[in-house]
Formats: structure tokens, C-alpha cells, sequence
């Protein structure tokens, strides 16, 4: 008996979701925005619909831990920290020297530390985790979750850039994907509703949120997916442009008198995707909201259907067939008009959702209309819970 905690940090945010283990009930979770740029916002959910809230400069990731640690007590959710024995960091890559979740020691965060250049945004951020709960809380187990490990089984065929073969062998470059956790928690809760062994399944994994990205399960595995070698590949997401052509970013950067290439990944991570093609937001239920009157809106909202669409086609082409769509996320959990509109179009693969079932927001449901081949699910992902079930699984080999 002991309660795990789920930890995402990035680069001036701080998530946490605190589960009693092993019943997997969520005691508490919160947020910490701002870190290290004043005024920071602080955001903690615990007990029956409880809350506290507040703002406070916080300038490091080691205070913004010791203070959600301190909240924990303070709020009554803990009555002393020994009573957390597990803690499980989100890492966005794990490259090829992780393929599966790791108790954390010092040659690991070597590791980890040797991947910041594939997640520069993301990896130093939850080294600065690990380590402040390393100082604060050293004797408890600490787990890294890596978000690309579910994709090591990827075939060498959809891995491979058709670059210079040495460009993999001297700096790795290959497609690494993301959002393993959510299609690893995801796939396994599809083969349930199914009643099938999930190695038995031909899935599509449409994990639709701010970052997007869809994933290919084959056999169980991860067969293909719409990330590559980082984030910003593959669909149109929220402020990434996903697939571009490489010129046409060479023609931008000479007009634009952009000289840095690093700026040019700036705009393909922060100022393009759906923000950039709509002009009005990010937001695709602020962009809903004036699309009938914003034809960049409409176009912007077109586009992020029409390459999830284009993805759709082509991975049921490469597996030879598909079993089972599957909505996951913030958009594709509660845009109802997002998932009939994408469905409608896939009628003839024997895709077909029921309006009716369809009608919903955030719950598990079979959408399938009657006398569809292909079945349409709507499961929520819990990436956290995922990661304390990992933690949990990695203890077992501790002992």
C-alpha cells in the first residue's frame, strides 16, 4: 500500500496526478505554469470537487516540486511524504537506447541526458524533475516513462528516412514518434471493449489534442505512426505545421530573411498548424466558433480533417485492413462534429458511427452504427495512469 505520483514537467510547467496505489484512485492533481517567469499560477484538485489556487513566484522546478509536496500536506491529501513510495517522470525521448519504461539512476539520467538534442524543448525540463525529486525524496523508486518507447517495434521500412543511409548510423536520425504512453493505455482498453487480444487487432489510434498525432497497431505493436524524428511531423496540430516541404521552408527562410534555421523550427512548433492558418487561435472551439463567418477558419478546421483523413487511408492500406478507429484526447474526446465528419468520409472501409452514440463528451463508448464493419470507439486517455502502472510493474523487479 502506498500512493505513486505521476509527474510531467516541461519547460516552465509542472503537472502532477497523485493516485493510491495499488487501487489506482486519483487523490489529487495539479498544475504549476510560469515557473521561472514570476506570477506563477498554481492549480490543485483533491478530495470531493476541492480546489485551491493561488500565485506566487516560483523560480526553479525544484521549488515548484517542494511546493506541491508541501500543498499535499498541507491541504490534508498526505499526512507525511514516506506515505509516497513511487514516482514516475513523462519523458518525451527515449531515442533507441530505451525501449520500455526504466527505474532511474545515475547511468540513466546519463542517458537522458545524451537525448536532449532530440527533445530540446522537453528533455531538459524533466531532467530538472527527476533531479529535484531525487534530492527531495531520494530513497523512493523513480521510473522513467518514455513517450517513444511504444514505437521501437517499428518496422525498419516505416522508420527509415530515404536520406544517406549514414545519417541514421552516425547521428540516429530516424522517426522516433510520441504519444506511446496514451496509445499504449489506449490500444490495451480497445482490446477489452473488443473482447480480442490486442495481437489479434488491426487498430487506428487517433490521439487528436493540441499536439496530434496518429498511430498504426498492428499485432499489438506499434507499426506506424504520424510523428517523426520529433513532434512537428505529420498532422496539422494546434501551433505545429506538421509535414512540410523541406524547400518550401528553404524558399520562406531566403524571402523572410530568416537566417536561422532555428527560428524556422520556432514557427513550425509555436506559429503554425491550426493558429497559423486561421489567424483567430489554436483553440479548434475557438476556431468552430467563427468559421462560418472566417473562411481562414473553415480552411484552417478542413485541412486538420483532410490529413487525418489522408492518414487514415494510408495506414489501413499498409496493414492490410483495420479492426477498430479509436478517438482519444481533448479534440477527439469532445469534438463531436470533428469525429461524425472524419468518420463520414471513411464509409467505404466500413467505418460508420451512429449520430445518437456519437453525441457525447469525454466517456468510453462504442460509436458504431449498426451494420458497420469497422467498429468506432471514443476512449479517454490517462497517460498518468500508465505511468504508475509502470512504476508498479518496475517495483515488482526491485525486490
Amino acid at each position: 500500500m502506498g500512493k505513486s505520483i505521476a509527474i510531467n514537467a516541461g519547460s516552465s510547467t509542472l503537472k502532477y496526478k497523485l493516485f493510491q496505489m495499488p487501487e489506482e484512485t486519483v487523490l489529487s492533481s495539479g498544475a504549476i505554469d510560469r515557473i521561472g517567469l514570476g506570477a506563477s499560477d498554481i492549480s490543485i484538485k483533491y478530495g470531493d470537487g476541492k480546489k485551491f489556487k493561488d500565485t506566487q513566484d516560483i523560480d526553479n522546478h525544484e521549488q515548484a516540486i517542494q511546493l506541491v509536496l508541501d500543498k499535499l500536506l498541507s491541504l490534508d491529501i498526505i499526512k507525511d511524504y514516506s506515505e509516497i513510495t513511487g514516482v514516475g517522470h513523462r519523458i518525451v525521448a527515449g531515442g533507441e537506447l530505451f525501449p520500455d519504461s526504466v527505474v532511474i539512476d545515475d547511468e540513466v539520467i546519463k542517458k537522458i541526458e545524451s537525448l536532449t538534442e532530440f527533445a530540446p524543448l522537453h528533455e531538459p525540463a524533466a531532467l530538472l524533475g527527476i533531479k529535484a525529486f531525487k534530492k527531495i525524496l531520494p530513497d523512493i523508486i523513480s521510473v522513467a516513462v518514455f513517450d517513444t518507447s511504444f514505437h521501437t517495434t517499428l518496422p525498419e521500412v516505416n522508420y527509415m528516412y530515404s536520406l544517406p543511409y549514414e545519417y541514421y548510423q552516425k547521428y540516429q536520425v530516424r522517426k522516433y514518434g510520441a504519444h506511446g504512453t496514451s496509445y499504449r493505455y489506449v490500444s490495451a482498453r480497445a482490446a477489452a471493449l473488443l473482447g480480442k487480444p490486442l495481437k489479434d487487432l488491426k487498430l487506428i489510434v487517433l490521439h487528436l489534442g493540441a499536439g496530434a498525432s496518429i498511430d498504426a497497431i498492428k499485432d499489438g505493436k506499434s507499426f506506424d505512426t504520424s510523428m517523426g524524428f520529433s513532434p512537428v511531423a505529420g498532422i496539422t496540430m494546434a501551433t505545429r505545421s506538421g509535414d512540410v516541404d523541406p524547400s518550401a521552408l528553404q524558399y520562406v527562410m531566403q524571402k523572410a530573411g530568416i537566417k536561422n534555421m532555428d527560428d524556422m523550427v520556432d514557427i513550425l512548433n509555436h506559429k503554425s498548424g491550426l493558429v497559423g492558418l486561421s489567424g483567430v487561435s489554436a483553440d479548434m472551439r475557438e476556431i468552430e466558433g467563427v468559421m462560418k463567418t472566417n473562411h481562414r477558419a473553415m480552411l484552417a478546421r478542413e485541412i486538420f480533417k483532410n490529413r487525418i483523413i489522408r492518414y487514415i487511408g494510408s495506414y489501413i492500406a499498409e496493414m492490410g485492413g483495420i479492426d477498430a478507429l479509436v478517438f482519444t484526447a481533448g479534440i477527439g474526446e469532445n469534438d463531436i462534429m470533428i469525429r461524425q465528419e472524419v468518420t463520414d468520409k471513411l464509409g467505404y472501409f466500413g467505418i460508420k458511427v451512429d449520430p445518437e452514440k456519437n453525441n457525447i463528451r469525454g466517456e468510453e463508448r462504442d460509436l458504431s452504427a449498426a451494420g458497420s464493419t469497422v467498429k468506432t470507439l471514443l476512449i479517454p486517455t490517462d497517460e498518468e495512469l500508465m505511468i504508475v502502472r509502470d512504476i508498479e510493474r518496475l517495483r515488482k523487479t526491485q525486490k
